[in-house]
């Protein structure tokens, strides 16, 4: 069974695609030749084809006369450019604001506002890395969800309360996870799934990510929920070192190989998850701290259908050898 990884590609990589071969900077005003659709600065561009019909590139005829008709704004292309490459947007503006300030006589009144530099990242849209984006979490109620009269339920009469947080862009998905696994001290016998509106979100998501998938227009928090489900058993081979150590494994497992409290993971760097409780102290119910884990998916603290013990009534030991068995 193959596990789809994902891996994160360079901006260097991608330079061919997002750089001028005029220049040799990354696109300002991106223009396309409509004959061959190679792509370049406006700027350079037109001064090339003062002195030339030719693409610079393969080398096809732009246009008999006149070649500045067979070129075309790419405004798809300039926004994935600012969109990637950190600051360029906001440099470029603010060169244009200088321009216009050091030469008062250059009429720019016809132009708009982006060619006058006077738009800000907000109403383009841009998100820097080290930007700071407001957000709310809250509990993702089913029931609710699936209401689509608008009826209110007055059964339970339970609010959701709203956690509002400020966290930089480049957060991950997989951070605000172990937040709330931290925070709200839950076991890790139970998944965390984080969403926007009923959608699960991907672990290496960042919060930039979700902001531009989602099209978040900053008129308000980034609006994500969360639910809590138990975890999946997962089966495991037994290896011959855990047959000659007679150790076993517990039967439920956390979906995530960074709260596995002997994983090498996190072994290498401190989780942020809550210990499972020692066979010295009494076990606590999670209900004070967590009351969602009662009620979710109809799974009780009690025994379920199955005659499964849920994890309050089990408790991990750690052996000599490493190797974990039920107390």
């Amino acid at each position: 069974m193959t596990m789809h990884r994902t891996t994160r590609i360079k901006i260097t990589e991608l330079n061919p695609h997002l750089m001028c071969v005029l220049c040799g900077g990354y696109f300002i005003d991106a223009s396309t030749i409509v004959e061959c659709l190679h792509s370049f600065c406006k700027m350079c561009i037109v001064r090339y084809l003062e002195t030339s019909k030719y693409c610079p590139i393969c080398d096809v005829q732009v246009h008999k006369t006149k070649p500045l008709l067979n070129i075309r704004s790419d405004k798809t292309l300039q926004d994935i450019v600012y969109k990637l490459v950190p600051g360029l947007f906001k440099n470029e503006m603010k060169r244009r604001r200088d321009f216009y300030a050091d030469h008062p006589s250059v009429d720019a009144t016809n132009g708009s506002n982006e060619d006058r530099g006077e738009v800000a990242d907000e109403d383009k849209r841009i998100i820097a890395d080290d930007e700071i984006i407001s957000l709310s979490i809250e509990f993702f109620d089913q029931n609710k969800f699936d209401s689509k009269d608008g009826e209110e339920k007055d059964t339970t009469k339970e609010v959701n309360v709203k956690r509002y947080l400020q966290c930089p862009a480049a957060m991950t998905v997989m951070h605000l996870r172990k937040f709330l696994r931290s925070k709200m001290d839950i076991p890790c016998t139970f998944q965390i799934e984080v969403m926007y509106e009923d959608e699960p979100l991907k672990d290496y998501y960042t919060l930039m990510d979700i902001a531009y998938i989602y099209t978040w227009r900053r008129n308000g928090p980034l609006p994500l929920k969360y639910r809590v489900r138990p975890g999946c058993k997962k089966m495991k081979l037994t290896s011959p070192r855990d047959d000659m150590t007679g150790g076993r494994r517990p039967d439920t497992e956390s979906d995530s190989s960074s709260d596995k409290p002997n994983s090498p993971t996190a072994a290498a760097a401190p989780s942020t998850s809550s210990s499972l409780p020692s066979p010295s102290t009494p076990v606590q119910s999670p209900r004070p701290n967590f009351p969602h884990i009662s009620t979710l998916n109809g799974v009780s603290a009690k025994v379920g259908h199955n005659g499964q013990t849920p994890f309050s009534s089990k408790v991990c030991k750690t052996s000599h050898n490493g190797s974990n068995s039920l107390g």
